[in-house]
């Protein structure tokens, strides 16, 4: 039996919990600073606010004062923290964790830096050791998963990426269930951008939603042929910005694309695409989902902003990203949905 310890309790952290508990394992399960009516809730009724199961009998709920409780003797540590919380792990929680330890991140997201570079959250958190003098086995997940669906045990397949193939493979014999399925890979650039890509991509998709019904009414029936559309333009994207990140193997989209299915089909980037593609502006659409938490167009807005400075030194040319400029207009400069369709189209002799 191995100690599991979640740091972050929304929904994908807590999520895990069932997993690693069910294989047997001690599981821990702490709430951020933010988190603190959660693990309460937790604690009173070994549910999460947000699920309808409860946990496994055993899992157990830490307050942030006693992570360093909650950390003893752990054998992984599972970052659960949105990818506003990246900087707050990196300053707060790694430090804390005991050296050569492993730790699973389940952020999906990228940085951007100011010369046109894409940094995976593995990436960062490297630098930061780096400068503590630090030694963590840092690994990630990626792929098509969403935590309520993995509460109900639904199947799943996922990627678990890291430099350490054993590592992985130790990781992978902890959490791997008959419903959770676990592939490996050294590519952790490739999986963690093609999971990131996708939020930017499944926002534009879910533009045609609103568009459909805006001109055809709330209660029309769904139109698949523009969502296909713009979700075939998404894929061709996101394998360009693959190629532009240098990834070492080109296969590992299928972790994107399959998460790009999941998040039009559901979740909070979907929401705020329809509430666009309705007319509402960013701004309008923002104060619609009061509340919700939207990495979606965090990414959008970095990745976009760090092709543009690669477009200038000749890495790329936008034109090759018409859906990306045209998300990234939307959500910088307030522009109105005018999805770009004959940018789409091209000639193939």
């Amino acid at each position: 039996m191995a100690i599991i310890t979640i740091v972050g309790s929304g929904m994908m952290g807590s999520a895990l919990a069932f997993p690693a508990r069910e294989n047997g394992h001690e599981v821990r399960l702490v709430g951020t600073h933010l988190d603190r009516e959660i693990i309460d809730t937790c604690r009173k009724t070994n549910r999460h606010p947000k699920f309808n199961t409860d946990f496994p009998a055993g899992v157990r709920f830490y307050q942030i004062e006693e992570l360093e409780e909650a950390l003893s003797g752990a054998d992984l540590i599972i970052g659960g923290v949105s990818s506003f919380g990246v900087d707050w792990f990196g300053d707060y929680v790694l430090p804390r964790i005991a050296d050569g330890s492993r730790v699973l991140t389940v952020t999906k997201g990228l940085m951007d830096t100011a010369d046109g570079q894409l940094l995976t959250y593995p990436a960062l958190w490297q630098q930061k050791l780096d400068t503590m003098g630090k030694k963590l086995h840092l690994t990630a997940v990626g792929g098509p998963c969403t935590s309520y669906e993995l509460v109900a045990h639904d199947q799943t397949e996922v990627a678990f990426c890291g430099k350490d193939l054993a590592v992985l493979q130790e990781i992978k014999a902890m959490m791997q269930t008959d419903y959770y399925h676990i592939s490996l890979s050294t590519d952790v650039t490739g999986i963690e951008s093609a999971v990131a890509l996708k939020n930017g991509y499944a926002l534009g998709i879910a533009l045609t939603i609103g568009l459909n019904q805006k001109a055809f009414g709330l209660d029309s029936e769904l139109h698949f042929n523009s969502q296909a559309a713009v979700f075939g333009q998404a894929s061709r994207e996101m394998y360009r910005l693959l190629q532009l990140q240098n990834v070492e193997d080109m296969n590992n989209l299928w972790v994107g694309v399959g998460d790009l299915y999941v998040t039009v089909y559901g979740g909070r980037t979907r929401l705020v695409g329809i509430l666009l593609g309705r007319g509402l502006d960013i701004d309008e659409a923002r104060a619609e989902l009061n509340g919700v938490t939207l990495e979606s167009l965090v990414v959008a807005v970095r990745v976009a902003r760090a092709v543009r400075i690669r477009a200038q030194k000749g890495d790329i040319n936008l034109k090759e990203l018409p859906l990306l400029m045209h998300v990234d207009e939307i959500l910088t400069n307030h522009a109105a949905v005018s999805i770009p369709w004959e940018d789409f189209t091209f000639i193939q002799a």
